[in-house]
């Protein structure tokens, strides 16, 4: 088993989220929930959804960087035209949300939220600032690895994948129960990024790469 449990002790907040149930079936008519998701139309997506670095009127502090990879389901085929989203704190390590309220200051040119669809090769990218790590209550002195949060839908709502990409060589990784909730050595690489220079602009944004394979990547645990 690669995918996390759904009850991760060293996680604290699965013993109250995890199911204690089996999933019930959904016994009508399979399709029919497909409409009772939401809708995601190319027209919905603008131009700047994708840079979080221009989506104010300033520029955000912290370091630049760009994120690209390639969403593929299971037999390594390219998924096009699906919605990718990204959110993340702040370089300082704090979201743009009313529930963190740690003692880390948040930047007003920065919302730390961002979408884009993928190419005809499946491919994704998104220009940002590398998150700062955070406290989190969890455990005796804990703090999340900087990380990112993404989410693909797949070839339908139902498809949807949450996860989390890591940075490579984070030394809060080995501390992180979220990313060690994950039992096999090798999914959990499949979590970290791949710092590349070919990918890396000059003067402008550190590259990174993070494919995404649906069936294969880690989910996020509840």
């Amino acid at each position: 088993m690669t995918h996390p449990p759904y009850l991760s002790p060293g996680y604290r907040s699965t013993v109250l989220r995890a199911p204690a149930q089996p999933p019930v079936a959904f016994k009508d008519d399979p399709d029919a929930i497909e409409l009772t998701g939401p809708v995601f139309g190319h027209h919905e997506v603008g131009a700047l959804d994708a840079d979080l670095t221009r989506q104010h009127a300033g520029e955000p502090l912290g370091e630049r960087i760009s994120v690209t990879g390639r969403i593929l389901d299971s037999a390594g085929r390219p998924i096009r035209g699906t919605l990718v989203e990204l959110w993340q704190a702040n370089a300082a390590g704090r979201y743009a949300h009313e529930r963190d309220q740690h003692p880390a200051p948040l930047d007003p040119n920065f919302t730390g939220a961002g979408r884009c669809l993928t190419d005809e090769d499946g491919r994704y990218r998104f220009v940002t600032i590398k998150p700062g790590a955070y406290p989190w209550r969890n455990h005796h002195n804990a703090w999340r690895p900087a990380h990112l949060h993404f989410s693909v839908f797949g070839r339908a709502f139902t498809e949807r994948l949450v996860t989390q990409m890591y940075f490579p060589g984070d030394p809060l990784m080995p501390f992180d129960p979220i990313l060690q909730s994950v039992p096999d050595e090798a999914a959990r690489q499949r979590l970290v990024s791949a710092f590349s220079m070919e990918l890396t602009e000059p003067e402008w944004a550190l590259g990174y790469s993070f494919d995404i394979v649906l069936g294969s990547t880690p989910m996020e645990s509840s």
